[in-house]
């Protein structure tokens, strides 16, 4: 019997957490909407959000939010 290894982590997950939270349904539609209007990710807003959060608090930008998606 043959033991399967388990598959690693895809890299673009790879030493990441999952930060969530809980908003009305009003707001992840309104994040939606706008993140296709920009052509990005829900994910690229909430990095450039929480820099600008870390920024007003006086901390470092760590949040890189990855590049808008190439336009066709």
């Amino acid at each position: 019997m043959s033991r399967m290894k388990k598959p690693a982590p895809k890299p673009s997950r790879a030493d990441t957490r999952q930060i969530a939270g809980h908003f009305p349904v009003e707001v992840s539609r309104a994040l939606r909407v706008l993140a296709a209007e920009n052509d990005t990710s829900v994910q690229a807003l909430m990095a450039e959000a929480l820099d600008e959060l870390f920024a007003k608090y006086g901390k470092p930008r760590i949040a890189v939010p990855k590049p808008r998606r190439a336009k066709t």
